[in-house]
């Protein structure tokens, strides 16, 4: 029971770990791409010539140019500083996927000229705006006048709000077209800051930035997710490791309670031992019985705890909504934490590995009671009885 305990208590909290990565990790690149383009020179010219030749690479599946640049949103006295990014709405959906975070609004709706402004639900409350609001966009650089260098401003219709679940974006993001953008920051028709992929395999992404770097010229730098928001992730598989090892422990006691039960057993049971032994029975057989007996309660333990581990982990959602239904609380309050609910992905490679781990811990517990039986003197044994 220790065993089986300990492997579904593990099994599950690596199964969760793994549902948050992928859930953070869903909803980061929803926003973001997967491989970026820019120029060492700063705006990057000419971008459908590099798009044609990136999509040829197997890999790339959509290409589509982009505008960023600072800037900060002004409505009724309040001020918020933003990301802007400038997008083509054809292309921007083929690399991302804010048109299905849309929940106010069609990112479609940006038409060149028009000024629209598709900002984060986050963002919207703070300065209090729904669409159809009028905001000024003031961007940072300024333009010279008799009475000094004033900062640009513009006016702006709310089109559209997104949510895309990661307050980062939702709080510091805004969409405007990209010929707007290349207006307001007074770029040249065909110049961008660079260019966005979406790639058929996203964990594929730092071989494609190396086949990408052999293709274009050597002014253009390439970087992927991998890199931009290594933290997140860097954060999530340390939390992941440090969990493990610490359920881990719980198997490692387990296997100690084998230990001590085996060796409980061999004392209790010398004179059987003493006897099998008067009657031929070799030391070696003597200590096969013993491994027998703990290998035994280690494969049951091991066979439970993944069956329990599986079926918990696929379940974990459930079990979690009927805990909060009979107890009356709620951990992820939807107020609180933009993951609601608890995600879980079991991966084969993580079961095996806690299987194999338990097995072997359960193995080695073994060694130490059946040696100690195997070394029963059967005159010292049965001089009592």
């Amino acid at each position: 029971m220790g065993i089986t305990l300990g492997m579904t208590a593990l099994i599950t909290v690596m199964s969760v770990m793994n549902g948050f990565q992928e859930e953070i990790r869903a909803r980061i690149l929803g926003v973001a791409s997967h491989v970026q383009i820019s120029s060492i020179h700063g705006n990057l010219t000419h971008w459908q010539r590099v798009a044609d030749t990136v999509v040829k690479q197997p890999l790339v599946e959509a290409a589509a140019p982009y505008v960023s640049a600072q800037g900060m949103l002004s409505y009724n006295q309040v001020v918020q500083g933003v990301l802007v990014r400038g997008v083509l709405p054809s292309l921007e959906d083929n690399v991302a996927d804010l048109a299905q975070m849309m929940v106010m609004g069609e990112l479609d709706q940006l038409v060149p000229g028009d000024f629209g402004i598709v900002i984060g639900m986050e963002l919207a409350r703070a300065l209090g705006v729904f669409k159809g609001d009028k905001i000024v966009l003031i961007a940072p650089q300024g333009q010279v006048t008799p009475a000094g260098i004033l900062p640009r401003l513009k006016q702006f219709t709310v089109t559209g709000i997104f949510e895309a679940g990661h307050f980062e974006y939702d709080s510091g993001l805004v969409l405007i077209h990209m010929a707007d953008a290349q207006k307001l920051y007074r770029m040249g028709d065909d110049q961008v800051s660079g260019v966005r992929l979406k790639l058929n395999d996203m964990f594929q992404a730092p071989q494609v930035v190396r086949e990408l770097s052999s293709v274009l010229p050597v002014d253009m730098v390439t970087s992927d997710w991998t890199r931009q928001h290594a933290n997140y992730f860097r954060a999530i598989q340390i939390e992941k490791r440090m969990l493990s090892l610490i359920l881990a422990l719980i198997i490692a006691v387990a296997a100690f309670n084998i230990v001590s039960t085996l060796v409980m057993a061999v004392t209790d049971k010398q004179s059987d031992i003493a006897i099998l032994r008067t009657l031929g029975a070799s030391p070696r057989s003597i200590m096969k019985i013993f491994i027998v007996q703990g290998t035994f309660i280690g494969v049951v333990g091991t066979v439970l705890g993944v069956i329990g581990g599986v079926l918990l982990a696929y379940n974990v959602g459930a079990v979690v909504a009927f805990i909060e239904w009979v107890f009356n609380v709620q951990f992820l309050s939807r107020e609180v934490y933009y993951i609601s609910t608890i995600p879980s992905d079991p991966q084969l490679a993580d079961i095996a590995t806690v299987a194999i781990v338990s097995f072997v811990l359960t193995l080695l517990a073994t060694i130490y009671p059946s040696y100690r039986a195997s070394k029963v003197n059967p005159a010292e044994a049965l001089r009592y009885e």
